[in-house]
């Protein structure tokens, strides 16, 4: 699950660095940088509720 993650990560932040590079894809960087923070906000709530129930 973690990989899985990981790998969301980095390519949210390739589109994110592509988005900004390039004057037209500004809205590409936005949807990067709203997915990153949505997929660190689902790990974080992921690993939570696997403590407990464990």
């Amino acid at each position: 699950m973690w990989i899985t993650i990981l790998v969301l990560l980095v390519v949210w932040v390739v589109l994110a660095i592509v988005g900004f590079t390039f004057q037209g894809l500004l809205w590409l960087a936005i949807i990067g940088i709203v997915l990153f923070v949505a997929t660190v906000i689902f790990g974080i709530l992921r690993s939570r509720s696997g403590r407990r129930s464990a």
